[in-house]
């Protein structure tokens, strides 16, 4: 197991950062979870006179200073804290753990809309007559090729904005695309014609 790799000020405060440790140690990122648990460890500081624990109480007085975002965000956020109960619950047999029946349910996805190639020949068209900028240059051109690659690779957008032009191996015609979903890199071969888009 690794050091201790966040702070943690609460009463609760070794348990969090054993748990982070734990979940880093096997290979997880756990940012996003680990800004959740710093959140909670954050409201049992500050109302350490009210809840010297976190109970049932305490953990509905903070999942309502998470009202301001969206269920779905917010059911996430539960669910890390739940997650740590059953950890803790290894230990500490009589500790509290939320009931995630009660907490709220997904929102509905949004369903996605594919663009036709009709429109997307439309979006390269109003994209040529952009105004170029002294920030951006070739801001056309970029833009342009951003189109072309979500369109015709299937690459999600935080992998695009990801993309530094060392990631393209000319000579390969491929794209190294980096920190995915699953936080694996693969390469991504193009065609002749994304390729070609590249080069020039």
């Amino acid at each position: 197991m690794t050091g201790v790799t966040t702070a943690f000020s609460s009463l609760l405060a070794p348990v969090f950062a054993q748990y982070v440790d734990l979940k880093r140690a096997l290979g997880r990122r756990f940012d996003n979870e680990t800004r959740t648990v710093q959140s909670l460890d954050r409201f049992l500081q500050d109302q350490a006179n009210t809840y010297p624990d976190l109970s049932a109480a305490a953990f509905q007085a903070w999942c309502q200073t998470q009202e301001k975002v969206a269920s779905g965000v917010r059911r996430h956020r539960m669910l890390v804290v739940y997650n740590f109960c059953l950890y803790r619950r290894r230990t500490e047999p009589q500790c509290f753990v939320p009931d995630p029946a009660l907490f709220p349910k997904l929102h509905q996805r949004l369903r996605p809309y594919i663009f036709s190639e009709l429109e997307v020949a439309r979006l390269l068209r109003a994209v040529s007559k952009l105004n170029r900028v002294s920030s951006s240059p070739l801001r056309p051109e970029v833009i342009r090729l951003a189109i072309v690659l979500l369109f015709a690779t299937g690459i999600r957008r935080g992998e695009l904005l990801r993309l530094t032009m060392g990631d393209y191996d000319r000579r390969d015609s491929t794209l190294l695309i980096r920190e995915t979903k699953f936080y694996k890199s693969r390469l991504l071969p193009l065609n002749r014609d994304i390729a070609d888009d590249m080069d020039r």
